[in-house]
């Protein structure tokens, strides 16, 4: 079995799970670090696997317009390109090419676009996406989906949501052919085979949602992505269209949440059932001066941290905490100093790492109901 669950709590749907990849077991619940292009920025992959973080996420839209695969395959693996010593799970790159490429068209067999670096034109089709992870060899592949923004209306939804399940299967077919050839095929005794994960969507629509799920349930995939979340929509929707996805999809797979989240929202999803996540949200916030702390967030640009001599969180052992005065930090993050950024990046990074640590601990103590509901009153 590729993912095994070790215990469940009694009082809501959060679980304690152990996924298997080829680049070794992963413990859930999981927080993915995210390198895009395979960086974390400012921290190096010997600190983030250091960390404790022993999987993360990167873009397969970004790293095939640069470096390239044709770079990436002289390497033979992204892991070998980056140097990272845990699994890699690699997005497709759907949310992208709908929302940040120049534009985006969607046609019978896949969807052009325009790289948002040099204005080129490319073709992607659920087959080539597949290729291309397959070249990056990630632990975790993830189908070609497409992504509805916040205002789509239901017309528009429910054909998206058509094509993402036709991509659904169009990708696992795809991955089983390659399985099956000669020259790629991994013998069972020497090397697990790459994972698939498919992407659930269905936009804000209940009945979009839960068909969505229970379709791409039927496919069979190693895991399920719960997509199209966190994209401005209220807190309430967004716990909504998570349940309902989160609900019918098979208990015996592990459920990804993408893109999400806040400490709230995570301790929120692991009590819906969810075991993955991955966001932008601690290394984006740390590089702009916000700071997760025990206290709730700060934001160390404030005047009240100008002379401060205590860390910014006296509660954390993290090398920013144990060294570093809130006044330095503060005083060079102002003067833009790029130590800061990595100070605040790892500090971030480890309250996340250290906020996964104690919702497992909680589930594995038959108390994670309580710690969910205080600390909620956090964030």
């Amino acid at each position: 079995m590729t993912f095994k669950i070790i215990k469940k709590d009694a009082r809501t749907a959060a679980r304690l799970g152990l996924l298997d990849t080829k680049n070794g077991t992963i413990e859930t619940p999981v927080f993915m670090p995210v390198g895009t292009i395979g960086t974390v920025k400012s921290l190096s992959p010997y600190e983030i696997y250091g960390e404790g973080f022993k999987i993360m996420l990167s873009n397969t839209y970004h790293l095939f317009l640069r470096p390239g695969t044709d770079v990436i395959k002289k390497f033979g693996s992204l892991k070998n390109f980056t140097g990272y010593k845990g699994s890699i799970l690699t997005d497709s790159g759907g949310f992208q090419i709908f929302s940040l490429a120049k534009f985006a068209k969607i046609k019978n067999d896949g969807v052009e676009f325009m790289s948002h670096i040099d204005g080129e034109t490319h073709f992607f089709t659920p087959e080539r996406v597949i290729e291309i992870q397959q070249i990056l060899d990630s632990d975790i592949m993830m189908q070609l989906d497409v992504f509805s923004g916040p205002d789509t209306k239901r017309e528009k939804a429910e054909k998206d949501l058509d094509t993402t399940l036709r991509w659904a299967e169009r990708s696992i077919k795809a991955k089983k052919q390659a399985e099956n050839k000669p020259e790629t095929k991994i013998p069972e005794e020497h090397e697990k085979n790459n994972l698939l994960f498919l992407i659930t969507q269905g936009n804000f629509f209940e009945d979009l949602r839960e068909k969505s799920a229970k379709i791409m349930s039927g496919l069979d995939a190693d895991g399920y992505a719960i997509g199209g979340l966190a994209v401005g929509e209220t807190k309430d929707t967004m716990l909504k269209m998570l349940q309902i996805s989160a609900s019918n999809l098979p208990e015996s797979k592990p459920r990804y949440l993408m893109g999400v989240g806040t400490p709230a929202d995570i301790v929120n999803a692991v009590s819906l059932g969810v075991d993955m996540f991955d966001c932008v949200l601690p290394t984006r916030n740390a590089r702009n001066g916000f700071v997760f702390t025990s206290r709730g967030t700060l934001n160390i640009k404030n005047s009240s941290y100008k002379s401060e001599i205590l860390p910014i969180d006296e509660e954390c052992g993290c090398f920013c905490c144990k060294n570093f005065s809130a006044a330095y930090v503060r005083h060079a993050f102002l003067s833009r100093e790029i130590f800061s950024q990595r100070l605040l990046t790892i500090h971030n990074l480890h309250f996340y790492q250290d906020l996964i640590l104690k919702i497992r601990q909680s589930i594995k103590n038959d108390d994670f109901y309580d710690f969910s509901k205080n600390y909620s009153s956090l964030f």
